[in-house]
């Protein structure tokens, strides 16, 4: 595979590739909730998980779906001149309602006609045949996908995390939603606390499963989490960015070259932002995982062969 521009299979290129333009996500927030965060699994929700539910907050939830989308096809055409959008379901778990509500909710962010996609964040946790079998129906019309939150395959890390379920959990939903036809982007982060062997073996995990999509995100305190309360007590630490392009870079070498890589870095809302500082400076550490590519002379999927064949 000739990658473009980039030594990984960026989602974006893919897109592009897809419809001949640039595909721009619109975040949205219906207003869900969390089993994790409601009582209904745990106390407290996971440790990461501030209380806009991992949303960017492009928009309030105070808008109607409808109302989130055109104004998001309105802000990213006049910035960017932007096309074609796909609807983004980021805010808490998408999935956490009757699947009559859910079949509305979607519909709604369907309308417009320069929307060519769907994502659904969601947890394994929070998805039946009946929910899957709606999202498989727009597969034929739209990009559609499903976005897990793994974080690890180590079942003693999502236990440290408060996660609420396991990984046969999520290898259930994968399986099930795979049936479907779905496309499925897993999340996972890395620098919860486990060596090197072990988030590897999580890449290999994905690799061996030949996932369609992921998502790498580095572990930090934001403010209001428990995670933050850790760290002003002394109880974590974090890596440092030349530690996670270096893992990063590790991570990606043993995937398909098929799977499309949605994001490798982030770094949320400055004001926010605790620890790691570095986040900040999301281009910078994009940059150094270039480098990094280019140091080595290799590429995602450089260690795949060699790996599944043994």
């Amino acid at each position: 595979m000739t990658f473009n521009e980039k030594r990984y299979n960026q989602f974006s290129s893919h897109l592009k590739q897809k419809f001949g333009v640039k595909v721009y996500k619109i975040t949205l927030d219906a207003g869900f909730s969390c089993p994790n965060r409601d009582g209904t699994l745990s106390s407290g929700g996971c440790i990461f998980c501030d209380g806009s539910g991992s949303f960017s907050r492009a928009h309030s939830n105070m808008l109607s779906i409808e109302e989130q989308v055109e104004t998001g096809i309105k802000n990213l055409s006049e910035r960017f001149g932007a096309e074609k959008f796909m609807s983004y379901f980021q805010a808490y778990t998408n999935t956490y309602k009757p699947v009559n509500e859910l079949e509305k909710i979607y519909n709604s962010a369907l309308k417009n006609d320069k929307i060519v996609g769907i994502s659904i964040g969601t947890r394994p946790d929070c998805v039946d045949d009946d929910k899957l079998s709606l999202i498989s129906s727009y597969k034929d019309d739209y990009e559609t996908w499903i976005e897990y939150g793994l974080q690890s395959v180590h079942d003693k890390t999502l236990e440290k995390i408060n996660r609420g379920h396991d990984f046969s959990c999520f290898l259930k939903a994968y399986e099930m939603t795979k049936s479907k036809g779905i496309n499925v982007c897993v999340h996972v982060i890395l620098g919860l606390w486990e060596t090197h062997d072990e988030m590897m073996q999580t890449a290999q995990t994905l690799a061996k499963l030949n996932v369609d999509g992921v998502k790498l995100h580095m572990l930090c305190a934001v403010k209001g989490t428990k995670l933050s309360d850790m760290y002003k007590n002394g109880e974590v630490s974090f890596m440092s960015e030349d530690e996670y392009v270096n893992t990063v870079c590790d991570f990606l070498e043993y995937l398909p070259e098929t799977t499309t890589i949605h994001r490798i870095t982030g770094n949320g809302f400055k004001e926010d932002l605790i620890a790691p500082r570095w986040l900040g400076k999301k281009f910078n550490t994009l940059n150094k995982i270039d480098n990094e590519f280019i140091k080595r002379d290799t590429y995602q999927g450089s260690k795949y062969k060699e790996f599944i064949n043994v």
